[in-house]
């Protein structure tokens, strides 16, 4: 096991590496340049525990999705962590939908999910609010509060030795004969091995480290709402649309939070700042590095309606009422007050490609984690115990 170790990056993704490789003898200095953890990704998410039913068996993503759902559980049971296994249903809400949910089914069966396809009938017996011609009953798909977990696993480090610095903006990244050098605005880092968990930025982090990125992270923002309380009893766990197979996002959902709220949510528009929440929120380095991006104009070029309509739902209250309304037809515009944002890092390719998996970029004494988005939370522990296995065979 290598014995000195730099994390760029206190989501849970870095907290759970930096927590497995202190538990097995490293010597691990964590860097986060906000002042808390879980500030991004972690902290601005649905707190779904993914069972894997959309990701293509074989993948990394169905493999880690599937470990994972189990051992969040687990290690939220072990430390106390409120969590619950509701079970979901993806309702087609047309005919034409069917046999997406035919996919999704066999994609769940073979990641091990536990999974049927049921009418809608019995779709009602679970969600009596719920509209389709059919639904898929995921047993397996959970909830936990995220930022929760990633306090522990903060905690659990820094008991194995660990040192985490909070403020820790990272601005030069050196190789050197011996490992690696990271200068920040707290001083100078020098490890044999450097791990880039850095979510929005890691891109630029890669880049700072002297790697060529295969993809750029372009940001989109998802916006959240949630039911008023009078109106929470519309919704008992959580109902998904079938999402569009030539898109990565999940389409708007509604979820049961552990607190018992149920939010709504989110869409998916372009983020004009990589960590700006609100609409208007601009950063003019993000902004060029998006539209500027070849990668990014083609895949604009190819979703021109999809992309207008999501910035339309965005600025309309009653257009993503609307969309509720397709799954749980009880609910309106009055049901619903906003609820936050969160920011997607998503990972395209120059030739406007989508990264479907995640990708782990491998340069000398480096790991660059360029893409995990959902479902990484709920694969953490997994994606952690991959990495740093891999390191074991390898260095």
């Amino acid at each position: 096991m290598v014995s000195r170790v730099t994390v760029i990056g206190g989501g849970i993704l870095g907290l759970a590496i930096a927590e497995r490789m202190s538990r097995q003898g490293s010597a691990v200095t964590l860097l986060e340049k906000e002042d808390h953890f879980a500030a991004h990704q972690t902290g601005h998410n649905s707190g779904v525990i993914h069972a894997g039913p959309y990701y293509a068996p074989g993948s990394l993503k169905a493999r880690l999705c599937t470990t994972g759902n189990r051992s969040m559980i687990a290690f939220a049971r072990e430390h106390g962590i409120p969590f619950d296994v509701p079970g979901k249903l993806i309702v087609a809400t047309s005919v034409k939908e069917l046999p997406r949910l035919t996919v999704l089914h066999e994609r769940a069966l073979a990641n091990g999910a536990v999974a049927r396809l049921i009418g809608a009938s019995e779709a009602r017996d679970y969600e009596p609010n719920v509209s389709s011609v059919g639904a898929l009953r995921v047993e397996t798909t959970g909830i936990v509060d995220y930022a929760r977990v990633s306090r522990m696993l903060a905690e659990l480090a820094r008991s194995h030795g660990a040192e985490l610095l909070l403020g820790a903006s990272v601005h030069d990244i050196r190789t050197t004969t011996h490992g690696v050098e990271v200068a920040h605005s707290g001083g100078i880092v020098s490890s044999e091995l450097l791990i880039n968990c850095a979510g929005l930025q890691s891109d630029r982090i890669a880049a700072l480290a002297g790697l060529s990125p295969e993809i750029r992270i372009i940001p989109f923002r998802g916006e959240y709402y949630e039911l008023v309380e009078s109106r929470r009893s519309l919704v008992r766990g959580l109902i998904y649309p079938v999402p569009d197979p030539a898109l990565p996002f999940l389409g708007v959902h509604l979820t049961r939070m552990i607190d018992g709220s149920v939010h709504a949510g989110p869409n998916a528009v372009l983020a004009l700042a990589r960590e700006g929440y609100g609409n208007r929120s601009f950063n003019l380095r993000d902004t060029a590095s998006s539209i500027g991006y070849p990668g990014f104009l083609r895949l604009a070029s190819r979703n021109i309606g999809t992309g207008a309509k999501e910035i339309m739902r965005s600025f309309s209250k009653r257009l993503f009422a609307a969309s509720l309304a397709r799954l749980v037809p009880a609910i309106g515009p009055d049901d619903i007050v906003r609820a936050g944002s969160g920011i997607r890092a998503q990972a395209i390719r120059p030739d406007g490609t989508l990264a479907d998996d995640f990708i782990i970029q491998r340069a000398h004494r480096q790991v660059h984690i360029l893409n995990a988005p959902s479902p990484a939370a709920t694969s953490s522990l997994e994606i952690a115990r991959y990495v740093v296995g891999q390191l074991a065979d390898e260095l």
